[in-house]
């Protein structure tokens, strides 16, 4: 999974948190607005490879939904860029 790739929270209802790990409510927190996973790191304080294994164990969990960025003929996606950078200087 790349560290760009977005991530976005599923609707849960409330008693459905109780059965989430810490990390997990965390995550589903955090994403209830789109984020990547690099920030999802950051803003957790864990190693990008911590949050790669948590998201992914999401995903296949149906908890949260992957958005991969799609590139064009091989050129970044200038709004993806700049969302980065945004979440970079939030950092």
């Amino acid at each position: 999974m790349a560290m760009e790739t977005l991530v976005s929270s599923v609707t849960l209802k409330s008693d459905d948190y109780s059965m989430l790990t810490p990390e997990q409510e965390s995550i589903m927190m955090l994403c209830r607005s789109v984020r990547s996973v690099a920030e999802i790191s950051a803003l957790l304080r864990v190693p990008l490879g911590v949050a790669r294994v948590l998201i992914a164990d999401m995903a296949d969990e149906g908890l949260v939904r992957l958005h991969v960025p799609q590139l064009n003929k091989g050129q970044p996606d200038l709004n993806l860029l700049e969302r980065v950078l945004s979440g970079l200087r939030r950092l």
